[in-house]
């Protein structure tokens, strides 16, 4: 904190996210220090959305008060499914029980702002299960879903287990599917999709995460934790022995880019195009220039021709079509550099 004080030109801080890892196992004390630090450091607006991540099995009663106690006021819980096999097959060491409990108590200890989260495309999941988890949510009365499609990286133990044979192949049709019944269901119940994999009631869209996709500025603290400025992007070092290592002699281990011009084009065409407000080709136009506008406008009548996209005072969105294939359309529509 103390070397990256001066990364956002004290302007006033308007979020906080502590995620990545599981910061639920902070003990208060450690809580109280981060808050202390920051609070020293930056100006935190009064009312800032202050969100952290938790495992469900990690909300007990006197942790949930220890959390409100530090200022915290929102919750992301990681709860996947409500199905115990699906747990165990993702080696969570939650129950459904234990996840549906964790909601109901913080809830019943004051917490007015939850979201948890749901993973669908699971290979043996079947579509009644994927409805079953989506009413379980929706009778919890959260205010915020975040729903991710099982995807499978490289090099990760899901990987290996494919290649071996242990775990069956993702089924991207089921994925598919599950995600279109994903995108009813909200619609019905009167939920905001402002974002790709994300959906709220009104007024309770995740203040942080839209700041990622509206391109404002953010500060990363941590290893491996990425900030932006506007022009340059720079992330720590991942290794936590190293940067360890680096802080104790007054170091911060990072690297850094300038973006290039049509690097900060693509990057607001990845953000915009995922988000319900869309790309707006007059900001493309006024902030780089005719030429790129022109290329993002002419790319993007292909998809409208074909149901994928919608033009509309002068932005283009996705239509529920096309965020079956969003990855693609973006892909399409950036600027490729020489």
């Amino acid at each position: 904190m103390e070397l990256q004080k001066n990364y956002l030109s004290g302007e006033p801080i308007q979020s906080i996210y502590l995620g990545g890892g599981t910061p639920s196992l902070l003990a208060k004390d450690e809580l109280e220090q981060i808050f202390n630090g920051l609070h020293q450091r930056f100006i935190i607006e009064s009312g800032a959305e202050i969100t952290l991540e938790a495992n469900p099995d990690d909300l007990t009663a006197e942790k949930i008060i220890e959390l409100q106690s530090c200022g915290i006021n929102r919750l992301s819980i990681g709860i996947q499914s409500f199905y115990d096999k699906d747990l165990r097959w993702m080696n969570r060491v939650h129950t459904a029980e234990q996840a549906a409990s964790a909601v109901k108590l913080s809830q019943d200890l004051g917490f007015k702002n939850i979201s948890i989260d749901l993973i669908y495309g699971l290979p043996d999941s079947t579509n009644n299960e994927w409805k079953e988890n989506l009413n379980q949510a929706f009778e919890l009365n959260i205010q915020h879903l975040s729903c991710y499609s099982l995807t499978m990286e490289p090099n990760t133990p899901l990987a290996a287990f494919i290649k071996k044979g242990n775990a069956p192949m993702l089924n991207e049709e089921l994925a598919a599917t599950q995600f279109e019944m994903l995108m009813k269901a909200t619609a019905e119940k009167g939920w905001i999709h402002y974002e790709i994999s994300n959906f709220c009631k009104e007024n309770y869209h995740s203040r942080h995460n839209t700041a990622y996709w509206t391109g404002q500025k953010y500060l990363g603290l941590g290893p491996s934790a990425h900030s932006y400025n506007g022009q340059t992007r720079q992330w720590n070092i991942s290794n936590n022995y190293k940067y360890l290592l680096a802080l104790e002699d007054g170091n911060l281990p990072f690297k850094d880019e300038s973006l290039s011009f049509t690097q900060q084009l693509n990057e607001y065409i990845i953000t915009s195009l995922r988000t319900m407000w869309g790309t707006d080709i007059e900001k493309i136009r006024d902030k780089f220039s005719h030429t790129y506008a022109n290329h993002v406008r002419s790319k993007a009548r292909q998809f409208e021709d074909t149901g994928a996209l919608h033009y509309s005072d002068k932005k283009i969105s996705l239509t529920n079509q096309g965020k079956l294939v969003a990855d693609r359309i973006i892909l399409e529509l950036m600027e490729h550099e020489d």
